[in-house]
């Protein structure tokens, strides 16, 4: 190394260097590793994620590439509690896998724990209706293991927390915000899809896209929340994790106006009522709903759905109150024409029966009585029916 350091300048920002390892040590490849506590086998795993040569990880570290290498190759060893603490922090490794404690990692793994409480008991607080105390439990927490990350002092259980947390927050907010302010919860699950990608989890990555898929949902983006949620069934582990996702898809596929993902989905659904454990949104009240929900949506009935509105055909018989006097049951005037039939609806023709004329004012005198029912005695032309109304 030269004098002025200039060869490794690129190098001396250690804060930098060591913010992005704390995101590899999260990594299934690097647990091994750190499970073996061996300082020869970290330094390697640190200078291949980084591309870093012996000289430069020793620059980092205030070593010389000689000793660096008898580190590695396990010639020398730091057995110094300072040394190994250095090493720590420039690393930004938690102290016990080097076999180090001290208070700091003592309030470490407090704050493990209290996490995984505060997080419990806000998730029961909010599926029993206090979603905003559940805000205040998780708020102060997510703030806390942010700024820990943002300091490097993290490893994998302390990234998982954080995730669990900002999901559970965001979860909780979409629960207590306002409509137009949705998106503010959408933008709370998001900040854990980066986390996930880091772990190679895929059920711990399908729960993250769910909840986000939903929140999204909820938001009105329901474009993306297709997506997210498409995802998180793609890869969920097991039957159950999908079975988690399929309801928050079908809802959002209803919601969207897909008619056949909608309908795929909720088949889906009714062939693992069979063999999947039923949970809160699992199960057929809730999936009831869900489908009553997309069939109104999409506006396309399913062939395979038992909840179907059937539309009348052109024989139902019509209740005579609501049947306007055809041309054989009404004496026109010489010279007269017949009445025109009004439009029917979008979907299509309901009848053939012409309907009431759309003249304004019955004459003068005239009586508005309502017509007379088949078989009746009274004649028709006194007893014209009110216009229908058209909707």
């Amino acid at each position: 190394m030269a004098g002025d350091g200039t060869p490794f300048r690129q190098f001396a920002d250690a804060p930098r260097l060591s913010e992005h390892a704390q995101w590899h040590w999260a990594t299934p490849q690097a647990q091994p590793v750190l499970a073996a506590g061996d300082l020869g086998g970290i330094l390697r795993f640190y200078r291949s994620v980084h591309r870093l040569n012996q000289t430069q990880l020793g620059s980092l570290l205030g070593y010389d590439k000689t000793y660096i290498s008898a580190v590695e190759t396990g010639k020398r060893s730091l057995d110094d509690v300072g040394s190994r603490r250095r090493v720590c922090e420039q690393l930004r490794l938690p102290p016990h896998v080097l076999g180090i404690t001290d208070p700091a990692d003592t309030d470490h793994r407090a704050m493990l724990q209290f996490g995984e409480s505060t997080i419990r008991l806000a998730e029961i607080a909010r599926q029993s209706g206090h979603a905003s105390e559940a805000v205040e439990e998780l708020w102060p927490l997510a703030a806390r293991l942010e700024a820990r990350v943002d300091d490097g002092h993290t490893e994998r259980d302390v990234l998982r927390l954080l995730a669990q947390a900002s999901v559970g927050l965001g979860v909780a907010l979409g629960n207590v915000l306002p409509e137009e302010r949705l998106g503010t919860a959408a933008r709370w699950t998001a900040r854990s899809i980066k986390i996930a990608d880091y772990f190679g989890d895929p059920g711990f990555t399908s729960y993250i896209l769910r909840m986000h898929g939903n929140e999204l949902r909820k938001a009105g983006l329901r474009g993306a929340a297709v997506e997210r949620l498409l995802h998180a069934a793609a890869i969920a582990p097991t039957a159950d994790a999908r079975a988690a996702v399929l309801p928050l898809l079908g809802r959002a596929a209803g919601a969207l106006g897909h008619a056949e993902l909608f309908d795929r989905v909720t088949q889906e659904c009714v062939e693992l009522l069979e063999t999947v454990p039923h949970t809160s949104l699992f199960n057929p009240f809730a999936l009831h709903e869900i489908r009553l929900r997309g069939l109104v949506a999409t506006t396309a009935p399913s062939p395979r759905s038992d909840t179907r509105s059937t539309t009348p055909g052109t024989g139902t018989t019509v209740s005579p109150l609501w049947i306007a006097p055809t041309v054989s049951q009404e004496k026109r005037a010489p010279g007269t024409t017949p009445c025109t039939p009004p439009v029917t609806s979008r979907s299509e023709p309901v009848s053939a029966t012409p309907t009431a004329p759309t003249s304004s004012a019955p004459p003068p005198g005239a009586d508005l009585a309502p017509p007379a029912r088949p078989g009746g005695q009274m004649h028709a032309a006194r007893h014209r029916p009110p216009p229908l109304l058209e909707f």
